[in-house]
């Protein structure tokens, strides 16, 4: 069924700019959006402007950004003035709603309740993921343009994971004429490195990074070790991209003096317009 034919208002709850810019970009489309969880905005065009609460109990569908919810169970509402917990009667409403949420298994995990309901997870989809990738390898590159003191042009660079994000940013690194070196597992993906034009190097067989500028992990998993960090020279830039816990062991690197930094949330921060947007396209999908 064609859910999204039915819904003539969305509630967009919290989150960062990318959601300021969803809400925007469903307006042009000429829905009605209801904002909850900026207190400090006092206007922002055609979208109106409503407590969360409200927000919920007039959107035909529910738009909570990401990730939906924090580790405490709070809603990710970084420009609301407090915390935010939903209650017993805003769960119920919700649970006869579509709900769309990234990381929406925390939120389920935080208000089981919302189980009865209907709740579509965005970021999961493979298609969200792909287009997400983009600006988050532009906004990789933008950290290390600013923590680098050399260019990326004819920079030595490393890119861990061959998947999503991994595969854009090799591409936009060689683009800007940089060294790029491809740590993978697979074969096919040694074959594919390779037939693109970057070295490879197998990941379970890095005991160390020599002769590298910046090195851009992806991976979600600890390959930055104490024991890897120690055969690594000490003025390479590391930028863990890889969601929490990540792959890098901050500590060790911080007493062996390498530098190293993360760098999560990157559509968000440094794109959230097209971040916006692809949410949006993925939320037109999901209930269509």
């Amino acid at each position: 069924m064609n859910v999204l034919k039915s819904v003539k208002t969305f509630a967009v709850i919290g989150g960062d700019k990318r959601q300021l810019f969803l809400a925007d970009a469903l307006t042009r489309d000429g829905y009605s959006v209801i904002l909850g969880g900026f207190d400090n905005l006092v206007s922002i065009g055609a979208i109106t402007l409503a407590d969360i609460s409200t927000a919920i109990s007039y959107g035909d569908a529910v738009i909570f950004p990401l990730p939906s919810v924090r580790a405490d169970g709070s809603l990710n509402t970084p420009f609301a003035d407090e915390k935010y917990y939903l209650s017993d009667r805003e769960q119920e409403i919700l649970s006869r709603k579509s709900v769309l949420a990234g990381m929406a298994d925390k939120l389920l995990r935080t208000y089981p309740s919302l189980q009865n309901g209907t709740v579509y997870d965005y970021a999961k989809r493979n298609d969200f993921a792909i287009l997400n990738a983009v600006p988050t390898a532009e906004g990789a590159i933008a950290r290390a343009m600013t923590e680098y003191e050399g260019t990326i042009a004819g920079s030595r660079t490393m890119v861990v994971g061959f998947g999503r994000i991994g595969k854009v940013l090799a591409r936009l690194l060689k683009s800007l004429n940089s060294d790029v070196t491809v740590c993978a597992r697979s074969a096919a993906d040694s074959a594919y490195i390779n037939a693109l034009g970057y070295k490879f190097q197998n990941t379970e067989k890095l005991d160390g990074v020599k002769n590298t500028d910046i090195i851009f992990n992806t991976v979600p998993s600890l390959i930055f070790s104490e024991e890897v960090l120690k055969n690594t020279d000490r003025n390479t830039l590391i930028i863990d991209l890889a969601s929490l816990p990540g792959g890098v062991d901050f500590e060790a690197a911080n007493a062996l003096g390498i530098d190293a930094c993360r760098a999560l949330s990157l559509p968000g921060k440094c794109s959230p317009k097209a971040a916006g947007e692809i949410i949006k396209n993925t939320v037109y999908t999901i209930l269509s």
